[in-house]
């Protein structure tokens, strides 16, 4: 066993034994730490459908309608048809349920107080940071990266917030232009935490290059989740769908002015070439050989 695997399932059992996972009943609530996170992710929203909570807490559909039943049962949420959409079920607290979240809430807080009030200020910070770095990592680490099609209201969430930044930090700003028909074979590569996307990648062929080359676009991660890897990942991903497809070589651009994206894809093995597009801003032009990449995993 790794070390990292072992620090990981120690901390696992001493933190789920501390704030009371093992208990029936979760902060003496009567209910199940499972039940009582639905009951609090439903009142932390002000609008939540059943898919979205399946989506939030990575469970089956079938363990979301039992635990929804089970919290019907004691009034404390209700359950309707969207009106905007009748395949979806609306899911909000009832006037008793927002008074058990706010109860639960408030245990929570009390909890997390107790815990850290023996240490010191510093420990306190040291805590708080280590916290948010594992936090980082494990989500970085588990979150599912799925292809879609360029259309997907995802892929243009990631679109749209890529190009915002861009905007940003382009010193003359940037101009996306008008809506970009995509070429046969495109396809985008989403990750998303929570319903939302955290990282974007593109892949199209470059038929008028030639026949073996594949190009990398839109490489995007959310400024929250940089530093744990997911870019690096991403590019990852996106190599190696382009050598399932039968593409020998991809190549991407960048502007210089995105020193850290420049170093991701010195780090990943690509090397400076030509220009081979004429993307106004770019400033910088890529390339790799397939036979190089190292498929996820």
């Amino acid at each position: 066993m790794s070390t990292t695997i072992a620090v990981l399932r120690g901390f696992n059992r001493t933190y789920t034994q501390r704030i009371g996972v093992l208990d029936e009943s979760f902060l003496g609530t009567g209910r199940a730490l499972a039940v009582s996170r639905l009951l609090f992710e439903i009142g932390s929203r002000h609008h939540t459908t059943v898919r979205d909570l399946r989506e939030q807490l990575g469970l089956d559909s079938g363990h979301v309608a039992r635990m929804l039943r089970s919290l019907e049962g004691e009034g404390l949420v209700e359950t309707a048809p969207d009106p905007d959409d009748g395949r979806r079920r609306l899911v909000r607290l009832t006037q008793d349920g927002r008074k058990a979240w706010r109860e639960l809430d408030e245990r929570s807080e009390a909890l997390a107080a107790q815990l850290v009030d023996p240490l010191t200020t510093r420990q306190q910070e040291r805590l708080a940071e280590a916290l948010a770095t594992a936090d980082l990592l494990v989500r970085a680490a588990t979150v599912q990266l799925r292809e879609v099609a360029p259309g997907d209201p995802v892929a243009r969430e990631a679109t749209a917030r890529y190009f915002d930044e861009l905007d940003e930090r382009f010193p003359a700003g940037f101009d996306p232009g008008g809506p970009e028909e995509p070429q046969p074979g495109t396809t985008s590569v989403v990750a998303t935490s929570d319903g939302r996307p955290v990282a974007h990648g593109g892949l199209r062929p470059l038929p008028d290059l030639d026949h073996v080359t594949a190009e990398v676009k839109r490489m995007w991660v959310d400024p929250g989740w940089r530093g744990a890897g997911l870019g690096a990942r991403m590019l990852r991903h996106l190599e190696a769908l382009a050598r399932d497809r039968g593409f020998t070589r991809v190549v991407l651009d960048t502007n210089d002015s995105l020193l850290e994206a420049i170093a991701l894809y010195e780090r990943a093995g690509y090397r400076r070439i030509g220009r081979y597009n004429d993307n106004p801003y770019a400033r910088a032009w890529f390339e790799k050989g397939l036979g190089q990449i190292q498929t996820e995993g």
